[in-house]
């Protein structure tokens, strides 16, 4: 590892972590440097994002600073559609990854970044790294079915072009999306507007992933396609569930969820939540609402104030006495409660992880992005629940919640969603392979002790030896 100056001590590792600040984004990698810098505690860990965004992640002392991009990148409050907020801040981004980087050296009375660890949307991040001489780390927080999709961007473009119309077909010419259909791809690789800038970036990033020194994916043990994946975007490290590693404090049930719950049957109550940024098309949440009501059966409902105007008339006077609707739900508490039977879910990759994590089955209306694909695997791969595709009505919901809650199939789901989160427990604990992935990680920017003498005997006199060597020089570790 380099010294500093004539000094005999090795320079602290310092670790820079660098956020896409929007959507469930932010939450992943900030459990990612929580988890890190617990497991290296000699190490400094400089986590960037946009003011507003590091104003609502909870403090931690120690080796963790926080710290914003400089001049304020404008957020979804803006005068400004979501979409063109995000255009702007990737064409900002090499600009504010660089002085954010500047900035986190001088915080810490500089000491420099021996690694730099970024969003995978934020590939730009690795020409700062390659400026300092440093490896580059890319975290994907979504499906790694998406990442494996995307990686096959142009091959798919070739085989189907743009706006296929054989939906229904496989995309089995692809190990790991075997069970995949054509239609579960997300917006950008071969239907909707694939020129848009979002989608160009992400076009750029897979191009640019095989040149990071690790893909860090957030995932459950087995829930990742197989070997082949992992052959496709050089050395991926599946570590998580994120959220499940370093999870935040509970915030407060401002609203009595849990309290409602308590008085329920266990396996009763349908919980439905569609996460922060999704919203089913209003025909649909009438359909929902119906479906709820001819069920009977009791629910609670995470619905914002403004949207609760598209529910059929009357609907809350009809059902107050057996559903609650809520803005906002403690979700993990939720899903853990005994009384919960099945969640009604758009398939966020959190989402997914928070409920496989609390042994709960799934109802699956997926939206957009990876969803589709997500939803795709909670039925057909993990066989953990119900895929509702693209449209609820409320004669099949009715049907899916029975099924689920009184019928055998919702048996089967219970029992293979219970193997799941047996298997990721073991391989969180000591000696498994996600928390070996974790110590991998860490290893990146953290001294190796003896461990190169004994690489480079490893390595010396193989076909593998020059690349050894050069990985090395780019770590910067020995």
């Amino acid at each position: 590892m380099a010294v500093s100056g004539n000094s005999s001590l090795p320079r602290r590792p310092h670790v820079a972590l660098f956020a896409f600040p929007f959507a469930s984004h932010v939450a992943s990698i900030y459990s990612l440097a929580r988890a890190l810098a617990i497991a290296a505690p000699s190490a400094i860990f400089s986590f960037v994002s946009t003011a507003k965004t590091l104003e609502s992640l909870p403090r931690t002392a120690g080796n963790l600073r926080l710290l914003p991009y400089e001049e304020e990148i404008p957020d979804g409050g803006s005068s400004a559609g979501f979409e063109e907020v995000i255009d702007r801040f990737l064409e900002a981004a090499p600009g504010k990854i660089r002085a954010a980087a500047n900035a986190a050296v001088a915080d810490v009375g500089g000491i420099p970044v021996s690694c730099v660890v970024s969003d995978a949307f934020m590939w730009m991040a690795d020409f700062v790294a390659e400026e300092m001489e440093v490896p580059w780390v890319a975290l994907f927080t979504a499906s790694p079915f998406e990442l494996l999709a995307h990686a096959h961007t142009d091959d798919l473009r070739s085989r189907f072009g743009i706006m296929p119309t054989h939906a229904d077909e496989l995309l089995d010419f692809i190990p790991g999306l075997a069970t995949m259909r054509v239609c579960d791809l997300s917006e950008g690789i071969i239907f909707g507007n694939t020129n848009s800038k979002f989608a160009l970036n992400i076009h750029s990033m897979v191009h640019r992933l095989p040149r990071a020194a690790a893909i860090v994916l957030s995932t459950l043990a087995g829930l990742e396609p197989d070997s082949t994946f992992h052959n496709t975007l050089n050395l991926t490290l599946p570590i998580g569930p994120l959220n499940h590693l370093s999870p935040p404090p509970s915030n407060p049930d401002k609203e009595n969820c849990l309290p409602y719950l308590d008085s329920h049957e266990p396996s009763s109550v349908v919980y439905v939540a569609f996460g922060t940024f999704c919203a089913l098309p209003p025909a649909e949440l009438v359909e929902l609402a119906h479906g709820l009501e001819e069920s009977g059966v009791p629910f609670l409902w995470s619905l914002k104030e403004e949207i609760r105007s598209n529910l059929p008339e009357g609907f809350v006077e009809r059902t107050r006495l057996r559903g609650k609707i809520v803005n906002w739900a403690p979700q993990v508490s939720v899903l853990s409660h005994p009384a919960v039977g099945v969640f009604v879910t758009h398939c966020g990759w959190n989402s997914i992880h928070e409920s496989i994590m609390s042994d709960m089955v799934m109802l699956c209306r997926p939206i957009f992005a990876d969803q589709r694909m997500i939803a795709r695997a909670v039925e057909s791969m993990w066989g953990v629940g119900t895929n509702l595709n693209s449209s609820i009505t409320r004669e099949g919901f009715v049907r899916a919640i029975n099924a689920v809650l009184k019928g055998d199939d919702g048996k089967k789901m219970r029992k293979r969603v219970v193997e799941i989160r047996e298997r990721t427990e073991t391989a969180l604990s000591p000696g498994g392979s996600l928390s070996e992935n974790l110590k991998s990680l860490v290893e990146l920017s953290h001294p190796y002790g003896d461990k190169r003498k004994r690489d480079e005997e490893k390595f010396i006199g193989s076909n593998d030896y020059g690349q050894w060597r050069w990985k090395m020089k780019a770590l910067s570790v020995y």
